[in-house]
């Protein structure tokens, strides 16, 4: 693959068509392909992991693929954005899925929205805070980073999720979002940058994000 190519990486974990088609009309003049091989991974500069559903379904799927062992070297040797569940599964566990180990490329788990923030009775107007989290909330940006390049701190960005990341190390703090608790919801680590919000349905900011990442020169 040519310099300033992507792997979209497939594992049939769902509808990569949006992803690739905010890419194409961020960075019209990478190399953009939608990968379902270890080889064609290994041979792109950049690799984008997304994922959606369920974390231990998104897990399985990419063990059968066999794709297990080239995103975990990607993830040390070269850029990687993951989305979503693909954030999600940089982390050693999940509590949607027991048993089932994440990538631990991230020392954390993942927890399911839960307590008084999420119990009607705690609500001033005796409304719940809905799950999943779905719609657009502001991003916080912890700290300077090649990613939040050109985007304004507190951006409106999309979200649709039941749980969020518990990073063990605030460092790698990249964003964070306030719902019912203020909740980590991108993070940052070498060569891995990873949201949970969804760039691809966040308009202008997901846009430069994804603009971003395609020069990051880690």
């Amino acid at each position: 693959m040519a310099a300033s190519s992507i792997a979209v990486v497939d594992a049939g974990a769902g509808n990569l068509h949006s992803v690739v088609r905010a890419l194409r009309f961020a960075a019209p003049e990478a190399d953009i392909r939608v990968c379902q091989t270890a080889a064609q991974i290994a041979e792109a500069e950049r690799v984008v992991l997304p994922g959606q559903g369920a974390f231990g379904d998104c897990m399985r799927q990419l063990e059968r693929a066999g794709l297990v062992p080239v995103v975990e070297q990607a993830a040390r040797s070269k850029p990687l954005l993951g989305v979503c569940v693909g954030l999600q599964m940089l982390f050693e566990r999940s509590e949607e899925a027991p048993g089932v180990q994440g990538l631990g490329l991230l020392a954390g788990d993942v927890a399911r929205f839960r307590g008084p923030s999420f119990d009607a009775a705690s609500q001033p107007a005796g409304e719940a805070l809905k799950v999943p989290h779905m719609g657009w909330n502001r991003v916080r940006q912890p700290a300077p980073h090649p990613l939040w390049h050109g985007i304004a701190d507190h951006s409106y960005f999309y979200f649709v999720h039941s749980y969020y990341v518990r990073p063990a190390e605030p460092a790698q703090w990249a964003g964070q979002t306030l719902y019912g608790l203020d909740f980590t919801c991108a993070v940052a680590a070498d060569n891995i940058f990873a949201t949970q919000f969804h760039p691809e349905k966040s308009a202008n900011a997901g846009l430069q994000l994804y603009r971003n990442f395609v020069h990051w020169q880690p």
